[in-house]
């Protein structure tokens, strides 16, 4: 964990969050700043900076994350979702840790 990362903080308990879904590789909590109407935020508890820090090791959780989606679109009844990740503060990156937007409309 790092200590001076918002996600690791909450992963930690040190910040709330609106959690979701968590188990021992993912926690998927709900954006403070939606931009759709469900808007979560999936995070794996593996601290990496971005998506190109991604090792082959880390694909599981990646895949991991991509089933968690599945299990957000059903549960909260979407008809519509997408799903993105941003590099680097140039692609729109504001927090250091990979997180997925799971944005959905019902």
């Amino acid at each position: 964990m790092e200590s001076n990362c918002v996600f690791c903080k909450i992963i930690g308990r040190e910040l709330p969050a609106r959690v979701e879904y968590e188990d021992d590789r993912v926690i998927v909590f709900h954006c403070k700043d939606p931009s759709a109407p469900v808007h979560l935020l999936a995070v794996p508890k593996k601290h990496i900076p971005t998506v190109m820090n991604v090792e082959e090791a880390d694909l599981p959780v990646i895949s991991h994350i991509h089933k968690i989606a599945q299990e957000m679109y059903r549960q909260f009844k979407l008809e519509g979702m997408s799903m993105n990740v941003n590099c680097e503060e140039k692609g729109g990156q504001d927090v250091f840790h990979v997180h997925y937007h799971i944005k959905g409309w019902v």
